[in-house]
């Protein structure tokens, strides 16, 4: 039988394309560029995630991968950080550069120049104009693999003790290492093939550290306009801060922790940081009890609202407080008068579905000490039923009212802003893998629904996975416009509890075969977990956030 000299491969909109046997991705995308909105910087070859250096041996469906794709915008980024490092150890040879958050359409991090002085804006100028002449000079992004061991060895040798804590825990005998010019780095993921498809993006001064920005999926042509997130910074340098109360800064200390027995401890200082910080909420809203009547809270799916409501009720009580919970989705439309969204679907997300008219009613009347019938919504009929009883409150009572739209003024446009106290709870995780791998904090809360899904909902980790985009685009448009009008933020992330999770979510994205499209997010996730050696969950209190998800919860 004649060798195939050709392969043939199936586009997304149905045309098939033809080309040599021997050619990588990067020479068989190059030619569909205008196939796409923006710079290909992947592509996905019968459902499995490739780079472009990738040389396909048969052919089959291909899926390109640019910026407004949510594993095109990773890579993107990805990349960029490796030439920020490349930059900055280039001008500053003993300098040490932590990428450690997002914030503000990018990734906050610091940089120790070692002088014992303070990093300045100068020295960021300096480190952005040695990356555009990095990226103009197009130069090659090479993947190199080693053996482990080899590994470690290079990098106790450079001083990076963050990646050998990661690597001696590692499986798998070789690693793959990613070179630019004399740069070389360990990195979760793939890279774009050369630095000339990084030349969008601005590194900006942000005391004490910078904003590396980029390209989002919403702004796949440029950097997105600048927005501050002080509030944000400010949660996110608290959690940095219980990260060194618990001495656990990254994946290898906590596997460390895990692997010298102290999972316990840390479990108990981690819950003890939430429920002082609760209580610390709850101290805030009793000082003003005559002003504040309505305590709203909204954040993210899988963010732990439920629970966070429920502790912060025990904590008002004790303060001598006797609040009462409404539930927004009492509240919503008929189903029959659900508004659709652009793909002709019931948006259940959005305000409209919502009546805000009863509601603000309702409320108004409770504050004014009134009786009421809050309705109760029928999920299996699609509709309000009236409730027999009624309820009334006194002027020390406080409403809690948790959902999606809390930080939404248009919610509770009839109570005076002065009345309300706005909560924005989100898993904003400051564990990283190491000092130049961050963790997303959409990772957090999607392992988070993944487990709880199963565990409460009847769903497989496959439906989970499909429903996230949606999610999320309900979250970009009806909760973090709002984020930074919260006049609190509470951090709902625990520093241990992916080693938690992982026992729950691993056998689930197992399940997933290579045949559906979730595969290739289910495959990530799991390399993702494969990073924690796992921890027990005997220890995990009953009042526990992490309980809404695993079960067991004291609250359910």
């Amino acid at each position: 039988m004649a060798e195939t000299t050709a392969l043939q491969f199936e586009l997304a909109d149905g045309s098939l394309v033809t080309y040599p046997k021997g050619l990588s991705l990067f020479e068989i995308v190059k030619p569909l560029a205008d196939k796409a909105v923006s710079p290909i910087v992947a592509a996905k070859l019968d459902n499995q995630l490739r780079d472009l250096t990738y040389v396909p041996k048969q052919g089959g469906k291909l899926i390109l991968i640019d910026l407004t794709d949510v594993d095109g915008n990773r890579i993107y980024s990805r990349s960029l950080c490796l030439v920020l490092l490349r930059a900055a150890t280039e001008l500053y040879p003993n300098c040490k550069v932590k990428i450690e958050h997002s914030l503000s359409k990018g990734f906050y991090g610091e940089i120790d120049c070692g002088n014992d002085k303070p990093f300045t804006g100068a020295e960021l100028n300096n480190i952005a104009t040695r990356m555009s002449e990095i990226i103009k000079a197009d130069e090659p992004i090479c993947k190199k693999t080693i053996p482990l061991q080899e590994a470690i060895e290079l990098f106790e040798r450079t001083g990076r003790f963050d990646k050998v804590k990661l690597l001696k825990y590692r499986t798998k005998p070789e690693v793959n290492l990613y070179c630019c010019g004399n740069y070389i780095d360990y990195f979760y993921g793939y890279m774009v093939p050369s630095t000339g498809y990084l030349d969008k993006f601005e590194l900006r001064y942000y005391y004490p550290g910078f904003i590396l920005r980029f390209p989002s999926k919403e702004h796949p042509l440029g950097v997105p306009p600048f927005v501050e997130q002080r509030k944000l910074a400010r949660i996110f340098y608290e959690f940095d801060k219980w990260g060194k109360i618990l001495e656990i800064s990254d994946v290898g200390s906590l596997n460390e922790a895990i692997a010298a027995g102290n999972g316990g401890h840390l479990i108990r200082i981690a819950e003890a940081l939430h429920e002082k910080k609760i209580a610390q909420i709850a101290d805030q809203i009793t000082q003003d009890r005559e002003r504040i009547r309505v305590i709203l809270i909204a954040g993210p799916s899988s963010s732990g609202k439920t629970t966070f409501a429920q502790r912060l009720s025990v904590q008002l009580t004790v303060n001598g407080l006797r609040p009462v919970s409404i539930s927004i989705d009492d509240y919503f439309v008929n189903r029959d008068s659900t508004p659709l969204g652009p793909d002709g679907l019931p948006d259940y997300e959005c305000l409209e579905a919502i009546d805000t008219e009863l509601f603000n009613q309702h409320l108004a009347a409770l504050i004014q000490g009134m009786p009421i019938k809050v309705p109760r919504y029928n999920f299996q009929k699609g509709m309000r039923e009236e409730r027999a009883e009624s309820i009334q409150i006194t002027a020390e009572q406080p409403i809690i009212i948790e959902g999606i739209h809390g930080l939404n003024n248009k919610l509770t446009q009839s109570i005076p802003k002065d009345n309300k106290f706005k909560i924005y709870i989100s898993a904003l995780t400051q564990l990283n893998i190491d000092d130049h791998n961050r963790i997303p904090t959409t990772d957090n809360r999607i392992i988070r629904r993944i487990v709880r899904d199963n565990q409460f909902r009847g769903h497989d980790a496959l439906k989970t996975i499909g429903l996230w985009p949606m999610v999320r685009r309900g979250e970009e448009q009806h909760i973090f416009p709002f984020q930074e009008e919260a006049d609190v933020m509470f951090n709902s992330a625990l520093i241990y509890e992916l080693a938690v999770l992982k026992q729950y979510a691993e056998p689930l994205l197992k399940k997933i075969t290579p045949d559906y499209p979730e595969y290739p997010e289910a495959k990530r996730l799991l390399k993702f977990l494969g990073y924690f050696l796992p921890l027990d969950d005997t220890e995990v209190p009953l009042n526990s956030i992490l309980r809404e998800f695993i079960g067991s919860s004291c609250f359910r």
